[in-house]
């Protein structure tokens, strides 16, 4: 198959190589339902149907009769009938929207995390969809960054273990024979979760060691699960903008790692390589991002405009234009679309797939293991049906619960929360009121709250953030709620009845004026689609939550980031009393308010007899640790075992604790289950000053707990 796509390949003039470097949105596409809707920034592009016919994908196809009438046209036009590539952003959802990835973060779920992307690329794949720009697996430490909601959390080995379940749903393990799947794109490369200030698209800087060690180990696992796209980054790596970066794209990501799949730039970004200051026009832009390796052209022209004449005046070579049309036809190839140019998109089929129940089904238990409880005083819940509940606030029946990126979501498709406990409850039993808006509120809709409020045993606030308030260019340097919906809160207290608060968000808050009013504190992000049923399943205990945070929460934005497989310093703060001259803040603790790892459950665990086989493991052996976890509570529930380790003198300064290992456990009450952890020498591995990947012998200490700062501590000496 090579050879005749080689053969193909030579049957193409320059300018038909050329356009299957471009990436098109979908208004340009004849038989798009938006054909012609080109405005602003893309009516200057200056593409002509010429560039349209020898274009080789479309960004934002949206149904299956769409892209079947797209793809039959631009056949007909294009001389060699090489079929389209569909693309498009599926992130957590296609129509059926599944709680956004940080949330699937805190499930520590992997399974759930599969089949939410394996739904997902059903739904996209017979909607037409063949790539998918997921998943986003870049590691964040900045919750001020809006762009976090997209991300599994701070820890690069739990984000690994979810960017190969994300690759594993989205593809499959048979591309062209199982059309109910898409091709995965992992993002952003690389780095892009660390800008500075948290502002998006902002510079990224830290040294080769870091970006190696914690940003670098999910895209490769990404990579090694098979995953058939790379997206570049908006931000610069070591000073060069990721998408004109040769040492990033080339060095590490071909020749190093192997990657031999397609690399599209994000929207914009070969152009954007002139406001950066690397490129000084279209041309110079052009040169770079395709030296770089960049493939695919997102939504500027500079190839389509340059790169010709830069063959004819000798400037690169033509083989090297046919490379990277070389490796598009390929992935063309794996998806089938030569035999089958249409694959997947099926109006009839379509209609019984897309948010069908099973898939709603699955969204809902999702969203049910995403959630986190912060807090439980009393314990106030699980509530009892019993009870006379005023649910108040402006997400107590706002669908605006799917969040950033859940492009065909609908919000009239949303189950509510108040459409939730409506399910739950006697109608006799519920009463409602606003209290404010998002970010505004009057008079009149907090004196109806509080009115509403006086007539209730139990008051359920629902809070948070629209989805606006995060997502691509959402960050904020105010990481708390909106004032309005924080004065609710303290009108409400001031009734001196239980409170339970409800908080939809794409972001660790600074939860000042929420965690201290409140009795309890349900963490449910933005759920999807079935948000407000799970949610009252989990109100009402018929679900016992389960999560558990995969970011840590701050204290306050001022120590951000805050993360907790952070570095010592040779003044670590160790006690409470005061000491001046250590690494601490005046004002605030060093501590965030919540760390990574943490979550409660209905029930309560006791982690007892924690044991390691030996304090002695030389090279090629392993240590087993184990511990016993105990349901000493009323209910069943889940809870997840953390392995931690930490080495405390290396050639290099080490993190104080390292996520190794988990095991999420279910427990009847009274039930004791023994859980244990392997320890081998490639776990104790890192990169030293000249970058060898390798251990040092000494002393380590493993921790085994509930959460990173609830730990017990056992040594042991790595031997040579």
């Amino acid at each position: 198959m090579d050879e005749q796509l080689h053969a193909l390949v030579q049957q193409m003039t320059l300018d038909e190589k050329i356009g299957q470097l471009l990436q098109l949105a979908t208004p340009f596409f004849k038989g798009s339902e938006h054909e012609g809707e080109i405005t602003g920034p893309m009516a200057e592009m200056g593409i002509n149907e010429d560039v349209v016919h020898n274009a080789g994908s479309v960004l934002g196809v949206s149904g299956a009769q769409e892209v079947i009438t797209i793809q039959k046209a631009y056949l007909e036009a294009n001389r060699l009938g090489i079929p389209l590539l569909m693309m498009a952003d599926i992130i957590h959802g296609y129509k059926t929207i599944f709680p956004v990835p940080l949330a699937i973060g805190c499930s520590w779920d992997l399974e759930l995390a599969e089949k939410s992307a394996e739904i997902a690329a059903k739904e996209a794949s017979v909607s037409g969809v063949h790539v998918t720009f997921a998943p986003m697996v870049d590691l964040v430490r900045d919750p001020r960054w809006g762009r976090v909601m997209e991300s599994t959390g701070e820890d690069p080995y739990l984000n690994s273990l979810y960017a190969r379940a994300f690759v594993r749903g989205f593809q499959g393990k048979d591309l062209k024979n199982d059309p109910d799947r898409v091709a995965a794109c992992v993002k952003h490369f690389a780095a892009y979760g660390a800008p500075e200030g948290g502002r998006d698209y902002n510079t990224v800087n830290m040294s080769e060691r870091q970006l190696r060690e914690s940003y670098l180990p999910a895209y490769k696992a990404a990579l090694d699960e098979g995953c058939e796209m790379v997206m570049t980054a908006f931000n610069t790596v070591d000073g060069i903008p990721a998408t004109g970066n040769k040492w990033l794209m080339q060095d590490l990501l071909r020749d190093e790692w192997g990657f031999d799949g397609v690399l599209i730039s994000d929207w914009g970004a070969v152009k954007e390589l002139i406001p950066h200051g690397v490129a000084e026009d279209g041309t110079e832009a052009a040169l770079k991002a395709l030296r770089a390796g960049v493939d695919i052209e997102m939504m500027t022209t500079c190839y389509i405009d340059n790169l010709k004449q830069l063959v004819e005046y000798g400037t690169i070579d033509e083989a090297l234009i046919d490379e990277s049309v070389l490796r598009i036809l390929k992935l063309k190839q794996k998806l089938g679309l030569f035999e089958n140019p249409t694959r997947g998109a099926d109006v009839m089929r379509e209609q019984e797939i897309v948010l069908s129940e099973e898939h709603r089904r699955a969204a809902r238990q999702l969203a049910v293991k995403s959630s986190v409880l912060l807090k439980n005083e009393g314990p106030l819940l699980p509530l009892t049906r019993e009870k006379k509940l005023a649910l108040i606030g402006p997400f107590a029946n706002n669908g605006d619960i799917l969040g950033p990126w859940s492009w065909q979501g609908r919000q009239e498709d949303a189950i509510t929360l108040l459409e939730g406990i409506k399910t739950k409850t006697e109608p006799s039993n519920l009463l409602t009121s606003k209290g404010c808006d998002i970010e505004t509120g009057t008079a009149d809709q907090l004196k109806e709250a509080l009115e509403t409020a006086s007539q209730a045993d139990i008051i359920i606030l629902a809070l948070g953030e629209s989805s606006h308030m995060s997502g691509e260019g959402g960050s904020r340097a105010n990481i708390r709620l909106p004032k309005v919906q924080l004065e609710l809160v303290d009108q409400i207290k001031k009734l001196q009845k239980p409170i339970v608060a409800v908080l939809f968000n794409g972001r660790p808050l600074d939860l000042h004026g929420i965690i201290d009013q409140a009795d309890a504190v349900l963490e449910a992000w933005y759920p999807g689609t079935e948000g407000g049923a799970a949610i009252a399943d989990l109100l009402f205990g018929d679900e016992n939550p389960s999560g558990r945070l995969s970011m840590s929460f701050p204290y306050s934005v001022g120590q951000v980031p805050v993360y907790y497989n952070h570095f010592n310093t040779g003044r670590p703060k160790v006690s409470e009393t005061y000491e001046r001259y250590v690494s601490h803040y005046l004002d605030i603790p060093n501590e965030p308010r919540l760390p990574f790892g943490f979550g409660l459950s209905y029930t309560t665990f006791q982690y007892s007899n924690a044991a390691i086989s030996s304090q002695r493991m030389k090279q090629g052996d392993s240590l087993t640790v184990s511990v016993h976890v105990t349901n000493t509570g009323q209910f069943a529930g889940e809870e997840v075992v953390q392995l931690y380790i930490r080495d405390l003198a290396g050639e290099i300064v080490r993190p104080v604790k390292e996520l190794k290992g988990y095991n999420k456990i279910a427990l009847e009450p009274n039930e004791t289950k023994e859980v244990q952890f392997t320890i081998t020498e490639d776990m104790l591995r890192y990169y030293h000053e000249d970058l060898q990947y390798i251990s040092d012998p000494g002393t380590f200490i493993a921790y085994v707990g509930p959460n990173s700062h609830e730990i017990t501590a056992l040594t042991f000496k790595l031997e040579v």
